[in-house]
Parts: structure tokens; sequence; C-alpha cells
């Protein structure tokens, strides 16, 4: 009886403590190892065979997450988000793809850790790269930039000083599932940050959560990118895409 009443004492503790997980974010903040800081390089130009998603004009190739216009702010070559209208997404759908965007977090410093100079690039809106100011910002390895959020480390922190235009450049494999919505091949993607690399053919274990584990999520082979509203005022350029 002893043991018996011991082991229910220990699987009580256990649900208690999956429970507190399931509502705590900072159970699922990896603080090590913290990326070393290191010298980033130089951008590059779109190529002649890649669709422009924004040439510095317009956003005729986005719309806001209900259909309507995207009510960023286009100015000066670049789109700032203008916080509180929500997020950004490509009208087109796409899968494998090469991905290259360029960001700039605001020079204004506001806020520190996740707090400062935060938005995201999302694959097929469901799998996030992560967008955050990290030059001497300290914040949990698996949210810091270039992080496949809460789930892939970066190599190294790449970061620009504040004010400073960054680049990501993307290859990503898109997840395929089977006809009864298994996975049969994980998604995969690879960062290159300011021209150095930082996450390498690393494996995408499902959707995007602040809150609990990854959950892999069946969807359509085309879905559209999509840039985050994290209430901070981060700037985009010179967005293009290769369908792979």
């Amino acid at each position: 009886m002893k043991t018996l009443k011991s082991i229910l004492i220990l699987l009580s503790f256990s649900l208690a403590a999956i429970a507190q997980e399931q509502k705590n974010p900072e159970s699922t903040e990896l603080w090590e190892p913290v990326p070393p800081v290191i010298t980033p390089g130089e951008a590059t130009a779109a190529p002649s065979d890649a669709i422009v998603l924004f040439d510095g004009t317009s956003l005729n190739e986005w719309t806001n997450d209900k259909g309507e216009p995207a009510g960023w702010t286009v100015a000066d070559g670049c789109m700032t988000v203008k916080p509180g209208t929500g997020i950004i997404r490509t009208k087109r759908g796409f899968g494998d793809c090469q991905l290259h965007i360029e960001w700039r977090s605001p020079i204004v410093v506001t806020g520190e850790g996740q707090g400062r100079g935060n938005s995201g690039i999302f694959l097929q809106s469901l799998y996030e790269v992560q967008v955050l100011d990290c030059y001497n910002n300290t914040t949990y390895s698996n949210g810091q930039t270039g992080s496949i959020y809460k789930q892939s480390i970066p190599l190294v922190n790449a970061c620009r000083k504040p004010g400073d235009w960054q680049s990501y450049d993307i290859i990503y494999t898109a997840p395929r599932f089977s006809e009864n919505g298994r996975v049969t091949l994980p998604g995969r993607i690879t960062v290159l940050h300011n021209g150095v690399l930082i996450q390498n053919n690393v494996e995408i274990r499902g959707t995007t959560e602040y809150i609990g584990a990854p959950r892999p999520v069946v969807h359509g082979m085309k879905e559209p990118i999509s840039l985050q509203d994290h209430d901070n005022l981060v700037s985009y350029r010179n967005i293009w895409v290769r369908e792979l």
C-alpha cells in the first residue's frame, strides 16, 4: 500500500507540473548555450528569376490577416510595422523556397529582451524565424535573433547595431503529410543572417508556439509568408522569393 501511495503522489506531482508548464511561457525558454557574437557580412540583390514581394514602393503583394489592404507604413523605400494593425501576409502562397528579406530594428532603443525590436517572419504563416534586436541585448537563446522561435538556437549572434539594415537569406523545405494527416517529411530550414550561416538545415518540429511545445498541423503545400506586428517599429525592404 505504501508503494502504491507513493506512486500516486508522484503521479499527482507530475500531472501538476505538466499543467503548470502548459500555462507558463518561461517553461519553454532556453538560456544556454548563448550564441557567440560575431561581425556580419553584406546582403545581396534580387536575381532575375525572383518574385519581388516588396520593392520599396507599395504593399500590393500583401494583405492583412482578413484579406484587406495591409495597414503598415510605406516610406523612404521600406515598410514599417504600424502597431495595432496586425500581421501582414503575402497574397501568394509559397512552399519550398529561397527567401531574401532585409530588416531594421528602431534606431531609438526602447525596451529590453523580447520587447526590443521584435517582429518575425513566418514561413507558410506557421513557422517563425525570429526578428529581434539582440545587439547587446540579452534574452533566452531559443528566442533570440535568427532562432526558429522556441525550437532552434542560432549558431551565432550576427546582429548589427540598432538602426542598421540586416538581411536574412532563408532556404525552406516545406513539410509533407500523408493522406491520414501524419508528417511524412518534416520541414527544414537554413538561415544566413548578414551572410553568416546561423541555422544549418534544421528540422522544424511543428508550429511556432509561445506557450508549450510545437504542434504538427496539416496544411496546404503553398501558404502565405507572414510578417509579425509585435508593436515595435521594425522596418523591412528588398523582399524577394524564389520558388524551389
